[in-house]
């Protein structure tokens, strides 16, 4: 298959093109891979046939030397029934192909290490891996990995191709004489706050979402100056702490997100350990370096319906032009709390689900206390329904999305779109390591606030990872709609007739998708 290549110095992208892949290759030395390519130098007589023979360019040549082979980019020993598999071409016998001592030490039962490597394969590519890596679902035996689409053998429509399906997301439906906005694709970046993530981390996603015509949260701790250039594609939160809440800023966004819970641990407020809050993070958060700052459980302003009111009707009235979103657990009462927020005036709901989250969240809590995400969905979408008021209300879901199938999973449970947050994380080479909240910590300078590691990652490198990851997404979507014969996401809303779940449902379905 033909890769893109890397980028050029004049290779510019100006606002509102189409976007383009762009190879983004990896940060590091060594890329971590499922398989390993060894060559044995005392035996290699650099000869060069192995890179004459491998299509995939596992084995280069500069100048009269041949470096180590980019294991990543191998077949794996699938390769063996080719005629151009290196082990057997290797005149010398120098060459052995295995599975990479690394690999099983990669990920948990949600992020597999096929996850986690099909996630920085399309981030780096924007296409889906050619090597058998599993890029749908995880391992956990539950939630969305247990869920399949049932396609039919041929699709409905013959003639629908990805140019005939829109992926538009309406977030004001509310026909309330306030602005209309209209995503692109049917997500949008969660909220991570300034403190807990590193500026350029931010500004990576934010910039990717820019690119698709999305939006970006930016968590609870405060509105960084830097990204005032893209102030129509910032989601400003307003959280429990009020960290960097302040009525210009309010007033600079089109749309402002109250977070009232996380699903992750519902029940429990945030907490910045003090080794996170340098000068800059404590300048935004009106609050004293190196001191642990902690966000209370709930907004004790609030009470009733009518005390929600009255925050959201304090958002509308600071910024007429804004639209109002409301982020809420999943408690045994979801649903009658999405309906509350509905007569609260709010335009979007968002179910978040216990399965998100980074580092920072207790495993007590995201195991034992919100209710499945899977489960919340449906159970709203259906009791908006019968309250009469469905076709009035934005319903997103977060908490554990991770791929375009659980994308399209939980719109076809019942959710109008999904917010996305650690799946970007892991386009930025997140290792999944559970240790965002230690000090300033994150190896990988991504959940950090020490400058020397957030220099380890650039903007336009990571914009580029995550735009070639939305890329890949949107395109499986699509295919996924061709293959249920739809036009538009819009059509998917609800259509749980097009999911089978593994604990009743035995027999194979659902193909892979490749390019």
């Amino acid at each position: 298959m033909a890769l893109p290549q890397k980028e050029t110095p004049g290779d510019q992208w100006q606002p509102g093109e189409p976007y383009t892949p762009v190879r983004t290759p990896c940060r590091f030395r060594n890329p971590l891979s499922k398989y390993r390519v060894w060559r044995d130098e005392e035996k290699c007589i650099r000869c060069g046939k192995c890179v004459e023979v491998c299509p995939y360019g596992v084995h280069v040549k500069v100048g009269k030397s041949i470096p180590r082979p980019r294991s990543y980019l191998c077949l794996g020993p699938s390769c063996e029934k080719n005629d151009f598999f290196c082990v057997a071409q290797c005149p010398a016998q120098a060459l052995t192909v295995c599975l990479d001592p690394v690999y099983p030490t990669l990920g948990d039962y949600r992020w597999t290490a096929d996850l986690l490597l099909s996630t920085w394969w399309q981030a780096e590519f924007g296409t889906l891996p050619y090597m058998d890596l599993e890029y749908r679902i995880g391992a956990s035996g539950g939630g969305f990995d247990q869920l399949r689409f049932l396609f039919l053998s041929e699709p409905r429509d013959q003639k629908l191709t990805h140019d005939d399906i829109s992926l538009e997301l309406e977030l004001n439906r509310r026909g309330d004489g306030r602005p209309q906005i209209k995503l692109s694709v049917p997500w949008y970046s969660a909220g991570m706050s300034f403190g807990s993530i590193s500026l350029n981390t931010m500004l990576a996603r934010l910039r990717a979402a820019v690119r698709f015509n999305t939006m970006m949260s930016t968590g609870e701790g405060g509105y960084p100056e830097e990204l005032y250039p893209y102030d129509d594609y910032v989601i400003t939160q307003v959280a429990t702490g009020l960290f960097g809440v302040r009525e210009d800023t309010i007033q600079r966004v089109r749309l402002v997100e109250f977070k009232y819970a996380q699903g992750a641990k519902p029940g429990l407020g945030g907490h910045l350990l003090g080794d996170k809050v340098t000068e800059a993070v404590a300048r935004m958060r009106e609050s004293v370096p190196g001191s642990a700052l902690f966000s209370p459980f709930p907004f004790h302003s609030v009470y009733s319906v009518e005390d929600h009111k009255k925050h959201l009707d304090w958002i509308k009235e600071v910024n007429p032009r804004t639209l109002v979103a409301v982020k809420v657990s999943t408690p045994t009462d979801v649903d009658m709390v999405a309906v509350g927020s509905y007569y609260a005036g709010a335009h979007i709901v968002q179910l978040d689900g216990s399965y998100g989250g980074t580092g920072a969240a207790p495993d007590i809590a995201k195991k034992n206390i919100a209710m499945p995400v899977e489960l919340a969905i449906p159970k709203v979408h259906q009791f908006l329904k019968a309250e009469g008021i469905r076709d009035q209300i934005t319903l997103i879901a977060s908490g554990g999305i991770r791929t375009a199938y659980d994308i399209a999973k939980a719109i076809a449970l019942g959710a109008d779109g999904v917010q996305v947050g650690t799946a970007e994380l892991v386009a930025l080479e997140c290792l999944r390591c559970h240790h965002c909240e230690s000090g300033r910590g994150c190896v990988r300078g991504i959940a950090t606030t020490d400058p020397e590691l957030a220099n380890l990652m650039t903007v336009e490198w990571g914009e580029r990872r995550v735009a070639n990851l939305y890329y890949s997404w949107a395109w499986q979507l699509k295919e996924i709609l061709r293959r249920l014969g739809m036009r538009s996401i819009r059509e998917l809303v609800g259509r749980t007739d097009t999911l089978v779940h593994l604990d009743y449902y035995k027999l194979p379905v659902d193909d892979d998708l490749r390019r």
